[in-house]
């Protein structure tokens, strides 16, 4: 199915912020009485949670948004692109929306984001749901060979132009490989867009900083500090997630008594909203209305 038949029913839109500037989201469901905002990771866009917006849109006003520096937002070089940045960015766009408070979910870089804005926030949270979220720490082995990996394959493919085979090559270190058949030539072809843009080859170099930044993140508190969530906290992983294992989503629950752990039965890696969205959408919304899963 086509992406765009996936938001077929959704508005996509620009709004513009204070201090980020122009702004592109989705957004489904107005009028529902609860808000439910989706955040992509590093390099994403919205089109992460194309499978997502209007199937939680029946239960919540959902809102999927590009970064700064990300997908058709705006492209700066004057900006910190550290999760700080995107927490201030976020306050800012829920402000310009009217939303005071809202349910906040955010797979890998917006999961991270996500619990650091739940802590400095923590009156705008309703629930919390942390999708493979980055921000905590690498506690296996395996963990630190995908972390290296990662970052030789940035080395790699940095300095050269975007192809259909380097966009291929990093979102299958995305995709479960019994999940590859997803990257199809429009998938991969979407984000080859966004990636040979020149505003984002100017952009980008900032934005993937943040891989080699580990010391300087920890040093500035930018870590997600998960004992101090103050609400009701779900680590939605999967068996397979690179980087920050099953260990490493366990490690981190245990610090809040108010956090659960779920592990997907189906097959994913490190974008569950897209490779099983059945199960990701309806754990979801039991979750976000009961607190349980």
């Amino acid at each position: 199915m086509s992406l765009w038949l996936d938001f077929l029913g959704a508005e996509i839109r620009y709004v513009d912020t204070p201090s980020f500037g122009c702004v592109r989201i989705a957004e489904a469901g107005k009028g529902n009485a609860e808000s439910l905002i989706l955040m992509h990771g590093m390099g994403g866009h919205l089109e992460a949670y194309a499978k997502n917006v209007l199937a939680l849109a029946n239960t919540f006003h959902v809102v999927a948004f590009d970064f700064i520096g990300h997908g058709l937002s705006e492209k700066r070089t004057d900006v910190d692109y550290m999760p700080s940045t995107y927490a201030a960015m976020l306050a800012e766009l829920m402000d310009v929306l009217g939303i005071e408070r809202a349910h906040i979910s955010g797979e890998s870089l917006g999961g991270w984001v996500a619990g650091l804005f739940a802590v400095r926030h923590p009156g705008r949270v309703r629930r919390l749901v942390l999708n493979t979220a980055g921000g905590i720490p690498v506690v296996s082995e395996k963990g630190r060979r995908d972390l290296q990996e990662l970052d030789e394959l940035n080395k790699k493919n940095f300095g050269k132009p975007p192809s259909v085979e380097t966009v291929r090559m990093r979102m299958q270190w995305l995709l479960h490989k019994a999940n590859w058949h997803l990257l199809d030539d429009e998938l991969i072809g979407c984000r080859l867009a966004f990636y040979t843009r020149p505003e984002f080859q100017k952009s980008a170099p900032l934005v993937f900083s943040l891989v080699t930044r580990q010391s300087e993140v920890e040093t500035r508190g930018e870590m997600m500090p998960v004992e101090d969530l103050q609400c009701d906290t779900l680590f939605f992983w999967t068996r397979d997630n690179p980087i920050h294992d099953v260990a490493a989503a366990e490690a981190a629950c245990v610090r809040n008594p108010r956090a659960k752990l779920y592990v997907m039965k189906a097959d994913a890696a490190h974008w569950p909203q897209y490779e099983a969205p059945d199960e990701f959408n309806a754990v979801m919304r039991t979750y976000l209305l009961t607190g349980e899963v």
